[in-house]
């Protein structure tokens, strides 16, 4: 019997949007399938990936993060996932399915901080080795509805990201769906308002269509 090849599925979406859930319910069903499956976050990962996250999601001392700085941890995160974690997963034939990828880089860095995007792209290129995901669901949600979700949670657990202003999560959104209308076949934007049963639905059928 082949080997099976190796597919990498990627979920953005803003705050809120129900990102884990999915990825959860549909590495139980690919596992159903008789697939393997790697879950993973970003940035984060691995040990020394989820160390540098904690610093850019939750650093809280007087002194500034800088955006430059903020990008280039992310993007050193990642290329410590990609080559440590990513990348082996998916030369042995599993199903890689991430919590965030290099669409997050371009919505937040680039559509709400307004950095370079030819900067960004580079970097993103450069930090995933030139991987890009095969398939990436959008979990599409407004901003209000998403901090609705999240609003049981106290003002001080929320990462550095959460605490922007309304109209940043808002630039995020739009990056996030100008990226989905530049890359139709690899990004499928679903309705996040949804019930969550007929989202895991709709992701399952994109799934059929391209894995079986």
């Amino acid at each position: 019997m082949s080997k099976s090849k190796g597919f990498f599925i990627t979920f953005e979406g803003p705050e809120g949007a129900g990102k884990s859930s999915q990825v959860t319910r549909l590495a139980e069903y690919l596992t159903s399938m008789g697939r393997e499956c790697l879950i993973t976050r970003e940035p984060g990962g691995t040990g020394l990936a989820e160390v540098i996250r904690q610093v850019v999601k939750s650093h809280n001392t007087a002194e500034k993060v800088h955006d430059a700085t903020e990008l280039l941890l992310i993007e050193a995160a990642r290329a410590q996932h990609v080559r440590e974690k990513i990348l082996p997963a998916l030369e042995e034939g599993k199903v890689v399915i991430c919590d965030r990828f290099s669409d997050s880089t371009c919505a937040y860095q680039g559509g709400a901080r307004k950095m370079d995007m030819s900067v960004i792209d580079y970097l993103n290129n450069y930090a995933s080795a030139g991987r890009k995901p095969d398939l990436t669901f959008l979990l599409d949600l407004s901003p209000e509805e998403g901090f609705k979700r999240i609003s049981t949670r106290e003002k001080e657990g929320f990462d550095r990201f959460e605490n922007e202003k309304i109209d940043f999560h808002r630039q995020v959104r739009q990056a996030f769906l100008d990226n989905a209308k530049a890359e139709p076949q690899r990004i499928i934007v679903i309705n996040a308002a949804c019930d969550r049963d007929a989202i895991a639905e709709k992701i399952r059928q994109v799934i059929n269509d391209s894995l079986f």
